[in-house]
């Protein structure tokens, strides 16, 4: 089981972080198109459970993840499950009517555009999202990953730690898919 540590912050310089990054010796990956579409499950209510049903197109491939709960602690850390699928529109298409035939529903849609760089930082790998949400803004996300329960405290310090490193302040608790929601019209 693996845990997903991380905290988003708003209003991200993106080329300041980029240099930054650039500096303390971080890979860059290539800039890619990601939409998130979020599902509701039939039975039971995600916002009450605190857990996240996700179909991710990121350039030509295609991803569903599962998000548990969210854990107590200075970060955002949660159960995360990911499979890949079959790439390309087609496969994800059959997949989503895959999930709606049995009950679930898309509640809302995320699209943004994403560059991630990679850095070792005290033992861990860490990815930094520099994000430009639709409708949302730009925002940057420290996260990296947590082998169980044990490692949790070690990830979460690398990840607060390098954020004040990288001088992110304006820290945005909620996830997308929860910003997204909370502009929507009632």
């Amino acid at each position: 089981m693996s845990y997903e540590v991380e905290v988003k912050f708003r209003g991200a310089d993106h080329v300041a972080l980029a240099s930054r990054l650039a500096e303390m010796g971080a890979e860059a990956g290539p800039e890619v198109d990601q939409e998130d579409v979020y599902l509701a499950h039939p039975a039971r209510d995600f916002v009450q459970t605190n857990e996240a049903l996700r179909l991710r197109r990121e350039g030509g491939e295609n991803r569903v993840t599962y998000k548990g709960p969210r854990l107590g602690g200075p970060t955002k850390t949660r159960e995360e499950v990911e499979v890949t699928l079959a790439s390309g529109h087609e496969a994800l298409e059959r997949m989503t009517q895959v999930f709606e035939i049995l009950g679930f529903r898309t509640i809302a849609t995320v699209r943004k555009t994403r560059q991630t760089f990679h850095l070792s930082y005290r033992d861990h790998d860490v990815a930094i999202g520099l994000d430009r949400a639709e409708g949302l803004g730009s925002f940057a996300e420290v996260e990296t990953l947590a082998a169980g329960p044990d490692a949790l405290p070690a990830a979460q310090e690398a990840v607060l730690d390098l954020a004040r490193d990288l001088g992110l302040v304006e820290v945005e608790p909620r996830s997308y898919l929860r910003m997204v929601l909370d502009r929507a019209p009632d």
